[in-house]
């Protein structure tokens, strides 16, 4: 619920129900015209190859309804941002119901927000980020923002610190493209938010089973050359694996300044990579204008290429079409992202409910990756850094 505050939302003293929005327009740049710098798979922008600037990389528009009683609670919210089919229609990211047990344990049931990473409950309201954009180096690592099932908070407390630990159960489906999707099935998850004074951690764990058809005619083709063709197909074949995060991060804000920072590692044990992700970020509040920089970081733990089929062999015509198999598989690997990104910006609060933003970043994939390029065109030089600049207005209504 951070995403909307009552105090951001429009409503009469007194009511039980809130009505407010969120939304974010940006324009962005990127010196890469090879590619299309995105800062989310899910939500792919169009800047560099396609357009000299685009407007979709983080722009996006949000509604939230909710209600509020004595132990029973709702709320529905629904965002329209770009997404894979290049499509702006809204889609419904929360839509749940919430019963108060006791002061401290409450259950909910529905479309959940997943506790994952310091701005998981509120990444898609821009509003609320000090940046443009949360780093995709570790949040484009795991585009997946919410569950469908049930989820359990209990609030403790000891010392000076108080917690919060949730355990939630669900699922989700995230559509790829206009005919594949992929499923999360049997998401289950603990997370445990600490707060003392200025400080804030949050600690992650995830687990869930993948079905998908990602890749399923390149699994199938390399089943046909054998036992080496199944070991292949069987190591990196998304569908049937299990996939699991693990995530950290801490904050301190006591007001005129912030530091924070997070590390996570997301292993699909697939071609969607076993990938560890990190950042570090800070920034000074002079008044209404706050200057930051962050540097982030994603490598991977598996190899970004592998020598594949062993064609020696086999005939003229089975070793061609084993090239091929093998050069696709290594295109499918070279996704996975390996890229470093030095970020500068500054946002001016404007208003009360208003912030416009500027940021430079320097990007550089790295290990004969595309980092989190998309849409890459004849001629991309992998390994080659580039600049992205952004300019954004985020408000709150």
């Amino acid at each position: 619920m951070l995403a909307l505050t009552p105090a951001h939302a429009g409503h009469q003293d007194g009511s039980d129900w809130t009505f407010g929005g969120f939304g974010t327009l940006s324009a962005v740049h990127s010196t890469e015209k090879q590619a299309d710098f995105s800062a989310n798979p899910l939500n792919p922008g169009q800047a560099g190859a396609t357009r000299e600037w685009s407007y979709g990389v983080d722009s996006r528009l949000g509604a939230q309804l909710a209600y509020n009683g004595d132990r029973w609670s709702a709320v529905l919210q629904v965002v329209a941002e770009r997404n894979v089919t290049n499509s702006w229609r809204p889609v419904v990211e929360w839509a749940n119901v919430q019963y108060q047990v006791t002061p401290e344990l409450s259950l909910r049931f529905g479309r959940i927000a997943l506790p994952l990473f310091l701005s998981g409950d509120y990444r898609k309201a821009s509003y609320a980020l000090t940046a443009v954009r949360a780093p995709s180096e570790l949040y484009g690592a795991l585009p997946i923002s919410n569950s469908d099932g049930i989820d359990a908070s209990y609030r403790w407390t000891l010392g000076e610190w108080k917690h919060t630990t949730q355990v939630l159960y669900g699922g989700t489906r995230v559509r790829l493209s206009d005919t594949l999707h992929a499923d999360a099935r049997a998401l289950t998850g603990l997370s445990n938010t600490s707060t003392t004074g200025a400080v804030t951690v949050r600690a992650t764990a995830l687990k869930a089973d993948l079905e998908t058809k990602l890749g399923g005619q390149l699994f199938s083709a390399l089943r046909q050359f054998g036992a080496q063709g199944e070991t292949l197909a069987r190591r990196y074949e998304p569908d049937g694996k299990r996939a699991s995060v693990l995530s950290i991060g801490a904050s301190y804000d006591p007001g005129q300044w912030f530091v924070m920072g997070e590390v996570g590692r997301i292993n699909a044990r697939s071609i969607l990579g076993d990938k560890s992700a990190g950042y570090v970020s800070a920034g000074y509040r002079f008044g209404s204008v706050t200057p930051y920089a962050t540097f982030s970081k994603v490598v991977a733990n598996t190899p970004t290429r592998v020598d594949g089929l062993d064609l020696s062999s086999l005939p003229p015509p089975y070793a061609a079409a084993g090239q091929r198999l093998n050069k696709e598989l290594n295109a499918w690997l070279s996704m996975i992202s390996v890229q470093d990104t030095l970020s500068t910006g500054v946002r001016w609060d404007a208003g009360s409910n208003t912030a416009l933003k500027f940021q430079f970043d320097h990007v550089r994939p790295r290990k004969g990756t595309s980092g989190t390029l998309t849409n890459l065109q004849p001629g991309y030089q992998y390994g080659r850094s580039f600049g992205v600049i952004s300019a954004a207005l985020d408000l709150v209504f």
